[in-house]
């Protein structure tokens, strides 16, 4: 199954780099639907082979990925790019063709870091590591790059998407329960922020997060 689980990681590390070069808002959040169903299925690919005893730890997983990071949160972040009244990301704090460039280089860095890095377990897919590391550092770059408060949301579901990945490492000694609180921690963060996002496009009637600075005392 390891060739499945290795397509899944690519499309995973595909989508981070359409993320970054995309300024539409919509299409940036139908990408991070896509790579929610591609993490849902990520554990099943990779244990559902070595974990005879768990199959329903495992399935239970996928379906709680699929309906949260797939159907549920996109679901919210399309009600509040509709009711923000905005579709781009204008004049980002990196142009971009910078952000390209950066993250094409986080993500050759993320493959030389797994190669050097010692893990305690054994890997069971190469690109699990490298793509993992991407994943979260792109999210960083987003985080830090992009001004409109619904981009800056994406970046924070990428980092989480990215320590989900590192979690498989720890799949067979990770309680199902630990991670189902990971998962409605990340759903309650987005409500927060899709709450947020409405009352500054209501105030302001923009969601530029670097106007939110002059708010200082």
């Amino acid at each position: 199954m390891t060739q499945y689980s290795d397509f899944l990681l690519l499309i995973i590390l595909a989508l981070n780099m359409y993320i970054v070069a995309t300024g539409n808002l919509l299409s940036g959040i139908k990408a991070m639907a896509f790579q929610g169903m591609a993490l849902a299925f990520l554990p099943l690919v990779l244990w559902g082979y070595h974990m005879q005893g768990a199959v329903i730890h495992i399935l239970l997983i996928t379906v709680s990925t699929l309906g949260i990071k797939t159907f549920l949160i996109p679901f919210l972040l399309f009600r509040s790019v509709k009711e923000a009244n905005v579709t781009r990301e204008v004049e980002p704090f990196v142009s971009l063709h910078l952000s390209i460039l950066a993250a094409s280089v986080i993500a050759g860095i993320s493959f030389w870091l797994a190669h050097v890095m010692p893990l305690p377990v054994a890997a069971s897919s190469p690109l699990l590591l490298p793509v993992a590391f991407a994943t979260v550092l792109i999210g960083f770059l987003i985080l830090v790059s992009r001004k409109k408060a619904i981009t800056q949301i994406i970046g924070y579901l990428m980092l989480e998407n990215g320590i989900f990945i590192f979690g498989q490492l720890l799949a067979e000694s990770i309680p199902f329960l630990i991670e189902m609180c990971i998962l409605l921690d990340l759903l309650v963060g987005v409500l927060v922020m899709g709450i947020a996002i409405h009352h500054i496009s209501r105030e302001f009637d923009h969601i530029d997060t670097e106007l939110l600075s002059d708010l200082k005392d």
